[in-house]
């Protein structure tokens, strides 16, 4: 491994020891509970992005299957499968993809419809070469499916807890990344509000890719959201405070994700929910005394309680995060052009290789089991999506 470092104390390796898949467990499903004061929240925004002429309820898919691989992942409203789609002559040929398959009736009865709606919606508007790109999107009369690239060096999340910790430049390159992609959906309106090791994936060469809009919202520059979302260990503190929150608070979270690449864990853990929240609202942060100055100051900036003290909030934006002294090294053009290497890349044998995929998943059967038909079909009306062609090549 690129980074043989141990962990310094015994409470970070008794915290590493934890089987990969329980901690998935408890972390992969996403908390959303509208807050006391969030009931004038205006619901996600749906734009006009386009969409196939295909009358619902019933949409198929663009393209035909050849074959379900492995199931990759599973979330609060179904799996996501790889698959490889077989392409028309003429066109781009076959391809491996990841494709999302949620249940309506489980959207609807979690009244998450426009949040599901909002994902596809995002999606459709962001192009970066640090976020998973959708393909297609389709229905049937009882499910949704998101079409998106096949990222296939796992989650950043398997790596993390495989090597312990990352080195500082080791996490400085992910991390600059990572900071490239929040920007840009912050510059054009959008806040993610899921920031974890679990949505975030690495492809063969190393680079990170931002994933999984389940969550996102289109904000505006002077609006709040009121909405409690998120994951616990990842939330700012306004959230859980139900203060209002803005992409300040993406900040925090990009926080929270270099303390845990640095240290193996992130600042604030406890098993029950209500004191891990006491503990991010009030405890003062502890920085591990083996990290530099720099790093020591850049996560004192991104972990400022006060949103509008945080790195990031100020009128230059992300540029204050980028100019910090930390990323002195980082040469920004060169990373928005994919030109700097990460010196680890994950053992990768094929396009489809599901190797770097916890097994929790890969070895969950194929079957994409069976789901009631919602008795209305107004729910998702216009979510077909082809992308663009310009889209289709590769990013």
């Amino acid at each position: 491994m690129y980074n043989s470092n141990t962990l310094s104390s015994s409470s970070t390796a008794a915290y590493q020891k934890k089987a990969v898949h329980s901690i998935l467990a408890s972390r992969l499903t996403h908390l959303h509970i509208p807050s006391s004061s969030s009931s004038a929240e205006d619901p996600p925004k749906i734009s006009n992005s386009p969409i196939c002429s295909v009358p619902p309820p019933l949409l198929r898919p663009p393209r035909s299957f050849s074959g379900t691989h492995r199931v990759i992942g599973k979330g609060a409203f179904g799996k996501v499968f790889q698959v490889r789609m077989k392409g028309k002559s003429g066109d781009d040929g076959d391809g491996i993809f990841a494709m999302k398959v949620m249940k309506k009736d489980t959207i609807i009865k979690n009244k998450h419809v426009d949040y599901m709606r909002a994902e596809r919606d995002i999606l459709t508007k962001v192009v970066h070469p640090f976020i998973v790109q959708l393909r297609y999107s389709f229905q049937t009369k009882s499910k949704l499916y998101l079409i998106l690239d096949f990222i296939n060096g796992g989650h950043l999340f398997y790596h993390l807890y495989r090597q312990g910790i990352f080195s500082e430049d080791q996490a400085r390159v992910y991390t600059a990344e990572i900071v490239s992609a929040v920007s840009h959906l912050h510059k054009i309106g959008i806040v993610h509000r899921d920031l974890k090791p679990e949505n975030i994936l690495m492809d063969a060469d190393g680079h990170v890719m931002l994933t999984d809009f389940g969550l996102a919202k289109e904000i505006d520059e002077s609006s709040r959201s009121n909405s409690l979302c998120g994951t616990t260990e990842y939330m700012a503190p306004e959230i859980l405070q139900s203060k209002g929150h803005n992409k300040n608070a993406d900040w925090w979270s990009v926080g929270i994700l270099l303390y845990e690449m640095l240290s193996g864990k992130p600042p604030f853990t406890h098993a029950n929910r209500k004191k891990l929240q006491e503990k991010i609202i009030n405890e003062t942060l502890k920085l591990p005394p083996r990290l530099t100055s720099e790093a020591h100051s850049l996560l004192k900036g991104l972990l400022q309680k006060d949103p509008l003290k945080r790195l990031g909030s100020g009128p230059k934006g992300s540029e204050e995060i980028k100019s910090h002294k930390w990323f002195r090294t980082v040469n920004w053009k060169k990373i928005e052009a994919r030109e700097l290497q990460p010196k680890f890349k994950p053992d990768v044998t094929g396009e489809d290789c599901t190797a770097n995929f916890d097994k929790c998943w890969t070895a969950m059967p194929l079957d994409d089991s069976p789901a009631p038909t919602p008795t209305s079909g107004e729910h998702f009306q216009g979510y077909t999506y082809v992308a663009p062609n310009h889209w289709l090549s590769s990013v």
